[in-house]
């Protein structure tokens, strides 16, 4: 049986790294993408994994782990299907939460942001991309929406890579990419004692960006 002592005994000291505000560079995207790189050079599982939170219409909350699939000068870009409950709960309140977690380097950021989606030829050039059982998938399955079986869906799939042999796989019109355009970047870096650094950008006018330390 798993007890509370278990859960709350479970502690780690951080002291592989520091982040010192001088050294943050002026632009989050590119203190991201600085980050990420290291992240891909540690060998870090999946690096490019993330939460994404967002909520409906009641401001009831929803998150799950989706793939970043692009950094862009201005966001950042995920694709998914269009009818999920994400993609319902974005088009009703367009605003998300995006968290990385880099566990090797205990790292972690947090941006904040509107939602919109890119153009439908990007979604396309994208989808074309994919493996083709991704691209199948996407027409097999309505996500979110519930399924008799585990049967019934292999099932879907099945008929239609058989109906879909030869034939150029459409990006279906209800698939495609968002993206998360920031108004606050938050770094964390794991320090000893919980003394945790936290440098979080915000958004200012002009394309301009303000950093300041958080308490931990």
């Amino acid at each position: 049986m798993l007890t509370n002592d278990q859960i709350q005994n479970l502690r780690r000291n951080y002291a592989s790294r520091e982040l010192d505000e001088c050294d943050a560079l002026a632009n989050p995207i590119d203190q991201f993408t600085l980050w990420f790189r290291e992240a891909l050079d540690a060998a870090v599982w999946e690096p490019n994994a993330m939460t994404l939170a967002t909520a409906n219409v009641d401001f009831k909350p929803s998150a799950r782990i989706v793939l970043l699939k692009g950094v862009e000068a201005d966001g950042f870009v995920f694709f998914t299907n269009y009818n999920s409950r994400k993609g319902r709960e974005l088009l009703w309140n367009p605003y998300a939460c995006l968290v990385f977690l880099w566990h090797e380097l205990e790292r972690q950021v947090r941006i904040e942001g509107r939602v919109e989606k890119i153009t439908r030829e990007e979604s396309i050039t994208y989808f074309r991309s994919r493996p083709e059982g991704s691209r199948i998938g996407a027409w097999a399955s309505n996500q979110s929406e519930v399924v008799d079986s585990r049967e019934q869906l292999e099932k879907s799939f099945e008929q239609l890579t058989a109906s879909l042999q030869g034939t150029e796989i459409d990006c279906p019109e209800h698939w495609g990419g968002y993206k998360v355009i920031p108004y606050e970047i938050e770094f964390w870096q794991g320090r000893p004692n919980r003394l945790h650094d936290r440098i979080v950008y915000t958004a200012e006018p002009n394309n301009n960006w303000h950093k300041k330390r958080l308490a931990p």
